[in-house]
């Protein structure tokens, strides 16, 4: 049961997401699909979370000096991204934008990035969701061939 929440934990991270769950499931005995389908659905978890706190606490937290200068450090980054390379494909540029498996474009940003673009929350939603299933099947994909490498190579 450790492995799975582990599992779940490093799915939820900011930094992690999928890319640090799967590997870490698989690498720990939890077949291919166990893994996808635990991090999948802890990441997708994030999305109306990170939509709920952007909506009501972040109001709160952002009257604090040290929080409103990280995050606007962060929005200017997520917002040059998101109109740059977001912006102008709306839903689908955010799905993709969630869909590839690089730090800093997972379920977290990606939901920012629709807050930012002011896209609609629940349609949003869906979007992001397919990009973090998008995104799991790739880390998974690069989880089997990466342990098919190292099987190869350590003969």
């Amino acid at each position: 049961m450790n492995i799975i929440l582990h599992s779940i934990i490093l799915s939820v991270l900011p930094i992690a997401e999928l890319r640090g769950g799967i590997p870490y499931a698989v690498a720990n005995g939890i077949s291919i699909p166990v893994a996808y389908i635990i991090c999948v659905v802890s990441n997708i978890f994030v999305i109306p979370v990170t939509f709920l706190f952007l909506d009501t606490l972040h109001k709160q937290f952002y009257k604090i000096s040290l929080y409103r200068y990280f995050f606007d450090k962060m929005v200017v980054r997520t917002r040059k991204k998101a109109e740059r390379n977001v912006g102008k494909w709306g839903y689908w540029g955010v799905m993709l934008f969630v869909a590839i498996p690089l730090p800093i474009t997972g379920a977290y940003t990606g939901t920012l990035a629709a807050w930012i673009l002011k896209l609609n929350k629940s349609k949003s939603f869906w979007y992001l969701a397919l990009g973090v299933v998008i995104a799991g099947i790739i880390v998974s994909i690069a989880t089997i061939t990466g342990i098919g490498l190292l099987k190869i190579f350590t003969k």
